[in-house]
């Protein structure tokens, strides 16, 4: 199977090929790139196109493409899923929906993993994973009931992605460890969109929704 796939929950796009050979073909950020403004509509399709170009790959080759769903930021979520239904449409591909903390969970390196990205308004988007098994789904809490929820339940898993960067203080303090800052695990990496993407099931481009957990920022005017 040869897969593309890609992630636009966090400020960062990155994109990935995975070929029926098993080689992987990734653009993806570093992780100071988290800390910058949101880019996806200039940097998705790019890091699409050199994913595809470094794989050799035409759309023609490709079984399905695999996305991001969040939770994550509601532009960059809206960005991403409506490029890979655009996509999928043109090339007659299905979509398979991934979650994004899964992947952010899948670089983390040990066997309980805390994958946290930024949830904006004080917040977190958090799930809880032991090895690959979701023992929390996603979920949107300030890092204060986070701690609390961990305590309560006597985890100290390792902590990851720009969610914990930012509140790394508080979670350190409460003896939860966070990757380094210059780690590679604090990027959701379309290599794990792409893995986990091979065990997901194929869907229509239009039943893939985001998963955004919360009402929007922005809200219109009545």
């Amino acid at each position: 199977m040869t897969l593309l796939g890609f992630d636009t929950s966090t400020s960062a796009s990155s994109a990935c090929v995975v070929r029926s050979d098993g080689r992987s073909f990734e653009v993806a950020p570093p992780p100071e790139r988290l800390q910058g403004p949101p880019a996806h509509a200039s940097e998705l399709m790019p890091a699409v196109a050199e994913a595809m170009e470094r794989a050799g790959a035409e759309w023609s080759d490709l079984d399905a493409i695999a996305v991001g769903i969040g939770p994550g930021t509601f532009t960059g979520l809206r960005i991403g899923l409506a490029t890979a239904r655009a996509l999928a449409t043109a090339a007659g591909l299905p979509l398979r929906r991934v979650s994004s903390l899964a992947a952010l969970a899948a670089g983390i390196d040990a066997p309980l993993r805390l994958p946290l990205t930024d949830a904006r308004r004080g917040e977190l988007f958090a799930a809880l994973f032991d090895g690959g098994v979701e023992l929390w789904p996603s979920f949107a809490a300030p890092p204060e009931d986070l701690v609390a929820r961990l305590r309560e339940g006597g985890f100290s898993p390792l902590a990851a992605g720009d969610g914990s960067l930012r509140f790394r203080g508080m979670l350190e303090e409460a003896g939860i460890p966070v990757e380094p800052e210059d780690s590679e695990a604090h990027v959701v990496r379309a290599l794990h969109i792409c893995r986990l993407g091979t065990e997901a099931r194929d869907e229509p481009p239009e039943a893939v929704l985001p998963e955004y957990l919360r009402e929007p920022d922005a809200k219109p005017r009545q």
